[in-house]
């Protein structure tokens, strides 16, 4: 019989740890797992939105569908970000045409909105937020055009979840309040008392946990389900769109919101070191990071890693040219010929690269600031291999802090982003729809496709950038290519740059030593961005996701179908 000390040691020896010498090569640099599954997985910035798209997938639905039915759901979770009273944006991969369909759902100016009309009111710039930065939202009928083309389920039972949520109401997670509750936002809704009334109960900010309803969202939620876009662009939707304006005066008419239509639009790429990146065209600003990635591709990139001085340099410095083309040329394709194909050349890319100096950080590359925007970006992959990368705003955190009238949801101030300058191609005028930050993105190579998201105004092209140089040039998978540590700049001009404090102190002073002016950031930070992604592998048909730890959200796969 064995002793005791033999049984113990026969036990242990089945859980052993690895040798000493294998911890060496164990472990990894970043935190979360991804998500594997040869279901479907939705991935977006709050979890309950992400699970609302899973268990769309599980009962049959399509990518758009579940796409519709998560935004639907961050428009009550993550109010400030995104809603009804903004535009949309999105690319699209059909698995049985094999092709990529891009949809441009952004609203134009009202047409009584000119600046003469501003001028008149004695403002010499265009209002960041305020009923005249309001154009007209495009998100409902992009809603409803996705679905139309390549929705399967219902219309009306996509928004069972998003009906629930704000009725019943939801406890506030922690990134969203943090959001929710900064000076400068609670400024914003103060300044408009719908907005007071129904965001800041009991007069201040929810609490991380609370329990948060807005019955009169779900009212218009409801009105949406059960009678399509229509309720928005010309029903009870659009006639308390139309009241709110009208008693701020504002300029929408009813023919702003009965006219509207969203644009199918074809994407623009280019390659970078073998793996196509694709982008929607202008208004939107996602040619400044196929240039960025252009510009980059000019040099390789460096052994010492991604977070080095010498890489983040050139990074920054690409940023800053592209950045700098892009507020110069880019506008409303339908108003303006914008030079995209020139733009997008490797032959501009390697006359702007030249113009890098690797000691030194050029303070005078000269552009216009680019506004700031809060965004929600969600990409989901069906069983079927369809897959949506989807990104929709309010622009600014609650937009232009005007809330609709008895319907729950802030108005865009996307207006915001036009000029009343008359030399540029990005001046006011009727109809005309403004330069736009929203961009999804889409990455393919041999049997993977890669689609991905960044959220954050300006931020967006540039963390695109970094984070297809960290897959491609330093091999990460994609949550690792999420949470590395980023730079963030909010325009073309000046040394000024905010960076992750895990870069480390070498990578610091380094790059100080250029001459950049550095704002240290914390580890994990919203100015970075909140990122989702999603890869498929057509050859083994899994599918693997990934979302940013710098927000609240998760990658859900859908469960399997419950056996008979």
């Amino acid at each position: 019989m064995k002793s005791a000390h033999a049984v113990l040691a026969l036990f242990l020896s089945c859980f052993a740890l690895p040798a000493q010498s294998d911890f060496a090569t164990m472990g990894r640099s970043y935190g979360r797992s991804m998500v594997i599954s040869q279901q479907g997985i939705a991935a977006t910035s709050q979890i309950l939105a992400s699970q609302t798209a899973a268990t769309i997938l599980s009962r049959g639905g399509t990518a758009i569908d579940a796409a519709i039915a998560a935004n639907a759901v961050l428009g009550v979770v993550e109010p400030m970000m995104d809603g009804p009273g903004g535009d949309l944006f999105v690319l699209y991969w059909d698995a049985r045409s094999k092709q990529y369909v891009g949809l441009n759902a952004s609203g134009p100016a009202p047409r009584k909105l000119t600046p003469a009309f501003l001028a008149a009111k004695g403002l010499k710039e265009m209002p960041a937020d305020g009923i005249q930065s309001v154009t007209v939202p495009g998100a409902v009928e992009g809603w409803a055009e996705m679905h139309k083309r390549f929705g399967k389920l219902p219309w009306k039972e996509l928004f069972t979840d998003a009906i629930g949520y704000a009725e019943g109401g939801f406890p506030v997670s922690e990134i969203i309040q943090e959001a929710w509750a900064a000076s400068e936002n609670v400024a914003r809704l103060r300044s408009n008392p719908e907005s007071t009334r129904i965001f800041l109960p009991h007069g201040r900010a929810p609490e991380v946990g609370e329990l948060f309803r807005n019955p009169e969202l779900g009212r218009a939620y409801r009105l949406i389900a059960s009678e399509g876009a229509a309720a928005f662009y010309k029903g009870a939707i659009a006639e308390a769109i139309l009241r709110t304006s009208q008693h701020l005066g504002g300029t929408i008419t009813a023919q702003d919101l009965a006219t509207f239509a969203p644009e199918w639009v074809t994407p623009i790429s280019t390659d970078y070191r073998g793996s196509r990146v694709f982008e929607l065209p202008p208004n939107s600003q996602g040619m400044a990071a196929l240039e960025m990635l252009n510009i980059m591709s000019a040099s390789k990139p460096d052994d010492a890693g991604p977070s080095s001085a010498a890489e983040m340099h050139k990074r920054i410095e690409a940023m800053k040219l592209s950045y700098s083309d892009l507020r110069r040329y880019n506008a409303d394709p339908r108003s303006h010929d914008i030079p995209v194909s020139s733009l997008l050349s490797k032959e501009w890319a390697a006359g702007r690269a030249a113009l890098i100096d690797d000691a030194h950080a050029n303070c005078a590359v000269m552009a216009g600031d680019v506004k700031i925007s809060d965004t929600t970006y969600l990409t989901v992959v069906d069983r079927e291999g369809n897959i949506a990368s989807w990104i929709q705003s309010i622009s600014q955190a609650f937009g232009s802090g005007i809330t609709v009238e008895g319907m729950g949801f802030p108005l865009q101030n996307r207006g915001g982003n036009f000029t009343l300058d008359p030399k540029s191609p990005n001046v006011l005028a009727p109809g005309k729809r403004p330069f736009h930050t929203i961009i999804p993105a889409f990455m393919e190579r041999g049997d993977t496709r890669t689609a991905f998201g960044i959220m954050g105004g300006a931020n967006q092209p540039l963390a695109h950038a970094q984070f297809v140089s960290n897959m491609v040039d330093y091999g990460m998978n994609i949550q690792a290519a999420l949470e590395a540590p980023r730079f963030t700049k909010r325009s073309a001009s000046g040394c000024d740059v905010s960076i992750e404090s895990r870069v480390g102190t070498t990578t610091l002073q380094g790059l100080s030593q250029r001459g950049h002016q550095i704002a240290i950031r914390k580890e994990y930070t919203q100015e970075m961005g909140r990122g989702q992604a999603i890869l498929h592998d057509s050859k083994s048909n899994t599918n693997y996701a990934a979302s940013d730890p710098r927000t609240d959200g998760a990658a859900v796969p859908e469960p399997l179908p419950k056996q008979p």
